[in-house]
């Protein structure tokens, strides 16, 4: 049975472009101004990630490395960061963040004080289509949990 909460923007819509989805969470390649900025969001509508069963954390976490480990093969990050608030949206939801030494922010949290006027630096023409690539590539890798495509 799935939960959700109407008033919630992770029940409502996808949340951003949707690179890879399966039936317990979504990959989508955020609108923010860091590029590659990704969100593994868990479809059911849970605040926290203990309220999740050990399967799900399990695979929720699975996915959030492979989204890391795609995002660093596709764009050579400086850093990358990883982080799960849900204090403006309690939907859970993990961000995956690939940083430059060049971005507005860096080293602070793309949250935090800008630092500097960050370098021009754009997707490469296709990303989103080359991101769910690489996801599939990972999900179907042997030990491995698989992903459906995107949809």
């Amino acid at each position: 049975m799935r939960h959700s909460d109407s008033h919630c923007p992770f029940c409502a819509g996808d949340g951003g472009q949707v690179v890879s989805r399966d039936a317990r969470c979504r990959v989508v390649l955020a609108d923010e101004p860091f590029p590659g900025f990704c969100r593994v969001i868990w479809n059911d509508h849970v605040a926290e990630f203990t309220d999740l069963a050990p399967a799900d954390r399990a695979h929720c976490m699975s996915v959030v490395a492979a989204v890391e480990t795609a995002l660093r093969a596709l764009l050579s990050p400086d850093k990358m960061n990883l982080a799960c608030f849900g204090n403006l949206t309690p939907h859970l939801h993990w961000h995956v963040i690939p940083r430059f030494a060049d971005d507005s922010h860096f080293p602070n949290s793309v949250w935090g004080a800008c630092q500097r006027p960050g370098a021009a630096r754009t997707l490469p023409s296709h990303f989103a289509e080359s991101l769910a690539t690489h996801l599939m590539k990972i999900f179907s890798a042997p030990s491995t949990l698989t992903m459906g495509s995107p949809s």
